[in-house]
């Protein structure tokens, strides 16, 4: 378990890494696009961009089904759900610490705590 959730964090936040992968992942939010449409914005050829879509399937964060020739990419949200965890975990830490700090920082300007005329 802890070595899967492990191995998912690092694939998202690899993926998550470039910048032409967070705006795939950014225009599939809005619903799913064909590689071309997915490609038209950025200034590479068809095979470079195909290389992300397969990093962004790799890490099980899009898949696709085919319609004729066409291949339709689709986003898999629930696949942040590791990476979501771990992050706002973090972010409440880091709000209990500077809660702390603020608590403490507010007794010391009312002069709660006189250390410097203990002498």
């Amino acid at each position: 378990m802890v070595n899967y959730y492990k191995q998912n964090l690092d694939q998202v936040f690899s993926v998550l890494s470039d910048p032409t992968r967070r705006a795939i992942i950014q225009e599939l939010s809005k619903g799913e696009k064909t590689v071309k449409k997915l490609a038209e914005p950025f200034d590479m050829s068809l095979p470079a961009f195909s290389k992300h879509m397969k990093v962004l399937e790799n890490a099980k964060l899009v898949s696709f089904r085919k319609v004729g020739r066409y291949k339709y990419y689709h986003l898999h949200p629930e696949a942040f759900d590791e990476a979501t965890k771990w992050l706002n975990d973090l972010k409440s830490f880091w709000e209990g610490q500077l809660t702390s700090l603020e608590r403490y920082l507010l007794k010391e300007e009312k002069g709660g705590n006189n250390h410097d005329h203990d002498e």
